[in-house]
């Protein structure tokens, strides 16, 4: 089943885009890893939220984790409460929540149409020049 983790953390004051360049050029190879985002909360607050195959991916990975964390710490300010610098929090994912759209509408068979371009042009009906009183002459 699928798992994501989040990390909430406070850039300090000036260190914004360093942080975000820091992200961008990170290529790590972490297994069970499907795909990850930067959500900006607020002032200088930022979210990294990722998707794992599963939550066993999230536990073997974090030792490389917090080496990528290691990277960029000197960038982030303590949070305050006894958190230190990230908050982080993981788990499996328990339903996946999706748009209710509604049904597409039946539509009748229809003879199916040749290709763009691969049809031949219709022929043109001839005018009809003669009225049946003409024709019986």
């Amino acid at each position: 089943m699928a798992a994501f983790n989040v990390v909430r953390m406070r850039v300090k004051p000036g260190m914004e885009q360093a942080f975000i360049d820091a992200h961008r050029a990170m290529r790590p190879d972490l297994k069970g890893f499907v795909d990850g985002w930067i959500v900006k909360t607020g002032e200088r607050s930022y979210c990294i939220m990722a998707q794992w195959r599963d939550f066993q991916s999230i536990v073997d990975a974090r030792p490389k984790m917090i080496g990528m964390l290691d990277s960029f710490r000197h960038m982030l300010e303590d949070l305050g409460g006894d958190l230190g610098l990230t908050d982080p929090i993981s788990g499996e994912s328990v339903l996946q929540l999706q748009l209710s759209r509604p049904k597409p509408k039946a539509r009748a068979k229809s003879k199916a149409k040749p290709a763009k371009g691969k049809s031949k042009p219709k022929a043109k009906a001839k005018p009809k020049t003669r009225s049946r009183a003409k024709k019986r002459r």
